[in-house]
């Protein structure tokens, strides 16, 4: 299975370019640099996986809202229909829904439809013990053998990359796990502070250590306040280490604005140097949405992207929109200390 996931994408993505035949490119650029190149197979855009060697869809399939719906049918309804549809880039978490969202995903995954995605999760742990126990749950609750990409979750305290870096510490875990075949990918994500996110990278780089992808909010409120967009990304542009992005509409608080509709939060997200957008979809009709945005893409010129930034300055220029920034709501880590270890 190790191997049939990895080639699987990889073949889709070739077959893609030879009959699609469309490379696009974009002519639209911000500070932080150029849409990258998109290869279209069917009504989806693949992009690449930082320097991995990697196509991922432009859109990710969201973990923490897959385990909403209230029946575990309709979420594996979902999750198969996004991956019928071409969506190849799985979320997950260890911690989502109590690891309800990584069950559902499993389930989803089995007969065939395993091999046809990008799998991602996350693990909270900050200890090597931590860290290998809940490694070991997210292969069991996924029902694989390895994991493409795990990520260090919740990167929000200045003192989280020393942890994770510390003799005992949990990259010690993930990176057995990785030597062992569990894990073919390291990332890490983070939603508090861009400070915290060049930390981790800082960090990492005294031990010699570089990380493939690194995920964040990025979104039309982002860009005004302790801005993820400007600070962290391009740094990773220029390491070619994977742009993640999250939060476009931040669970609806930036909607909440009634600045911006839904279409203008992906289309913008997108427009960025993102290798995908991960997007929580719990219904039929927010899918439809995201692959609607799409089939469609175009980046956004950059006489929109300013007009956008324009309109949304001033609202957001004190985080209200982004209260993952500005508050604990979003720290499941902070309600849930013992799952650092």
């Amino acid at each position: 299975m190790h191997t049939t996931r990895r080639d699987v994408l990889r073949l889709g993505v070739a077959v893609a370019s030879m009959t699609a035949g469309l490379v696009a490119r974009s002519s639209a650029e911000t500070d932080t640099g150029a849409t990258p190149p998109s290869i279209r197979k069917g009504d989806m855009l693949y992009r690449a996986l930082g320097s991995t060697g990697e196509q991922v869809s432009l859109v990710g399939l969201g973990g923490h809202h897959i385990g909403r719906p209230s029946s575990e049918e309709e979420g594996i309804r979902l999750i198969r229909a996004a991956v019928d549809r071409g969506v190849t880039f799985m979320d997950n978490s260890w911690d989502y829904h109590d690891g309800g969202s990584e069950i559902r995903m499993g389930k989803a995954l089995r007969d065939g439809y395993g091999d046809k995605v990008f799998l991602m999760t996350k693990i909270d742990g900050r200890t090597k013990s931590e860290a290998a126990k809940q490694i070991e749950d997210s292969l069991k609750r996924l029902q694989t053998d390895h994991i493409d990409l795990m990520q260090h979750h919740e990167i929000i305290r200045m003192e989280d990359p020393d942890r994770i870096f510390a003799d005992g510490g949990a990259q010690e875990a993930v990176l057995e796990a990785k030597k062992a075949g569990k894990i073919r990918y390291i990332g890490f994500t983070g939603h508090k502070d861009p400070v915290v996110h060049l930390r981790m990278l800082d960090l990492a780089a005294k031990h010699r250590f570089r990380f493939d992808a690194v995920q964040m909010p990025l979104n039309v409120m982002d860009a005004h306040f302790r801005s993820f967009q400007h600070q962290v990304v391009p740094v990773l542009v220029k390491q070619h280490i994977a742009v993640l992005g999250m939060k476009s509409m931040a669970d609806k608080n930036i909607l909440n604005s009634g600045l911006v509709t839904p279409v203008e939060c992906l289309r913008y997200a997108m427009t960025l140097p993102t290798s995908v957008v991960i997007t929580g979809i719990e219904s039929m009709e927010i899918l439809n949405q995201a692959l609607d945005v799409v089939r469609t893409f175009e980046p956004m010129p950059p006489s929109q992207v300013a007009a956008l930034l324009k309109r949304t300055a001033m609202v957001a220029a004190d985080g209200r929109y982004e209260p993952f920034k500005t508050t604990a709501k979003f720290d499941s880590t902070a309600r849930n200390p013992h799952w650092l270890g």
